[in-house]
């Protein structure tokens, strides 16, 4: 173990469900040492996140922490008053949160968000604060931070959002840094570029780093140390390299086997066509001035041409902002064509009205990234489902709709005892599967998965990649899947497409792609990609 100094400490943690009496952290410990990354890994509700907010003092009214230690640079955090704490949080202790676009206040342009925590922690004001920020953006890989820096946060990609994120927890170099899966929604570019910045960071400015993630490509990549939580427990902890290379728990090996293997490709045949795009363009106008008068369009998909055979699965990746999800809301005719073709099943659909539109909406479906922004939370899992069918399938009558959405929930491994759920009740993985099921529910010839598995830990993520492929195979869905994780495309798809600003600029099968790319951006993407030794 190393000998260096120890920023934070954290001893015998224990939290509960105060009116149930619940313990859901039983005795966690840790330190966390200058100029080192600790991972905590483990799989959704195992209490890494808990643990988290727990030492800053975060934790909602219906937990309390029953018993336990947190001591930074010798004070006790626990000892403090609130006025003291808000000292400590992002100045001594800051703290990088998984879903920015909530973390982030959506009233206010993301440079100020950064200016306010500068102008509380810092004597930074006027230009030695404007420069403060430019330099943040460019460090955590924003571009154009002089434009950005006036955006509000919904006027920037996920990636974008989460990168500002990461440029306030740095703002006011603190000494210990929590990155709650802080790369989740960041393509693999990217996702290096910050994982190198949280690393030299570490190194150079002696930072204690928390590092909660379910991504073991990026533990093996960065972390001096891992420890993995079940349960609330933390039931193993070593040095990194001791861990990858001889795991001791079994649910420890279970997390690296869920893995995807890198080494197998779908080698299915091409068969019927049924969905082309011939020189799709989709354009955004700019629009500048008091009259808001259009002065130039922003090329988002720029004469992007594939096709996808019935049956198969057609990985789409890039980075962030390369016109993927706008490439796939063309297809949907969500977003206007502004020239080429998009034609399903030989009839083409960019020029259809609304009313056009709908016997295609049975036919072609979609499960969208965040299932909790995509599913009505006033809804049970019930009424989610049915109502999908009963705008769609017009021809089943009442019981025979209830019958279909048991028999959905079977297929997508789901209790039938989940239907009155509502989807704050569920964890990510099972709202994606019910994601899942309402878009198999209207029995589609495609669906449009974007990024369904991005915010899923590793085995939640194989079991519903499982799903998918099983449903393929049982009823011939073709999938459009957009995603930025190359690692799980190997195993899933069998043709993919690398877009790069809004153009296609490789497309192939899957192993050729993969492990033999043409083009010097697809080498890139490929080398970036966090990667296990052993695998």
């Amino acid at each position: 173990m190393s000998d260096a100094a120890v920023i934070m400490q954290v001893r015998d943690l224990h939290v509960e469900v105060a009116e149930a009496q619940l313990e859901i952290l039983k005795g966690v410990s840790f330190d966390l040492k200058a100029g080192e990354i600790f991972a905590l890994v483990g799989e959704s509700g195992s209490g890494k996140s808990l643990t988290s907010l727990a030492t800053m003092r975060l934790l909602a009214d219906a937990l309390r922490i029953t018993d336990g230690q947190v001591r930074v640079g010798g004070r006790d955090l626990f000892a403090l008053s609130e006025a003291a704490m808000q000292d400590i949080r992002g100045r001594r202790v800051a703290m990088i949160f998984q879903n920015a676009m909530s973390a982030l206040n959506p009233v206010q342009k993301v440079g100020d968000q950064v200016a306010e925590t500068l102008r509380l922690h810092t004597a930074l004001r006027g230009d030695a604060l404007r420069q403060r920020i430019m330099q943040l953006f460019a460090e955590v890989g924003i571009p154009d931070p002089a434009v950005r820096c006036h955006f509000y946060p919904h006027q920037m990609s996920g990636g974008q959002q989460q990168r500002v994120m990461i440029a306030l927890a740095l703002a006011c170099e603190p000494d210990v840094l929590i990155a709650d899966e802080p790369t989740t929604a960041l393509d693999v570019t990217i996702q290096a570029q910050v994982l190198d910045l949280i690393r030299d960071l570490t190194r150079t400015r002696q930072l204690a780093v928390l590092l909660i993630t379910h991504d073991m490509g990026v533990v093996n990549q960065v972390a001096d140390e891992v420890a993995v939580m079940y349960r609330g427990e933390i039931i193993e902890q070593a040095a990194a390299a001791d861990f990858f290379r001889n795991p001791q728990q079994t649910y420890s090996r279970r997390l690296l086997d869920a893995l995807p293997d890198l080494s197998s490709f779908n080698a299915q045949g091409r068969g019927l066509s049924l969905l082309e795009l011939e020189g799709v363009k989709v354009h955004f106008p700019i629009r500048k001035g008091v009259l808001q008068r259009v002065v130039d369009h922003a090329r988002a998909v720029d004469g992007v041409s594939l096709r996808i055979a019935r049956g198969e699965t057609y990985a789409l990746v890039g980075e962030s902002g390369s016109g993927k999800s706008t490439l796939g809301r063309a297809i949907l005719n969500l977003e206007p064509v502004a020239a080429g073709r998009v034609v399903f099943d030989g009839e083409e659909l960019q020029s259809k009205d609304r009313r056009a539109m709908l016997p295609f909406r049975r036919r072609i479906q979609v499960v969208f990234q965040n299932p909790y922004s995509s599913m009505n939370p006033r809804l049970s899992v019930e009424l989610i489902i049915r109502e999908g069918l009963s705008s769609l399938r017009r021809d089943l009558a009442p019981a025979e709709r209830s019958s279909r959405i048991d028999e959905l929930l079977q297929r997508v491994q789901l209790d039938a005892n989940i239907k009155q759920r509502f989807p704050h009740e569920l964890s990510g993985g099972q709202l994606q599967r019910v994601a899942i099921a309402r878009a198999l529910a209207v029995e589609p010839e495609l669906i449009i998965c974007d990024e369904p598995t991005s915010a899923l830990d590793v085995s939640i993520r194989a079991e519903v990649l499982d799903l998918l492929r099983a449903l393929q195979r049982d009823s011939g869905v073709s999938y459009l899947f957009i995603t930025h994780d190359l690692s799980i495309v190997p195993t899933l798809a069998h043709q993919v497409g690398v877009m790069r600003q809004g153009v296609l600029v490789e497309q192939g099968n899957a192993e050729q792609i993969l492990t033999c790319p043409q083009h010097a951006y697809t080498r890139a993407l490929l080398a970036s990609v966090p990667k296990l030794e052993h695998r």
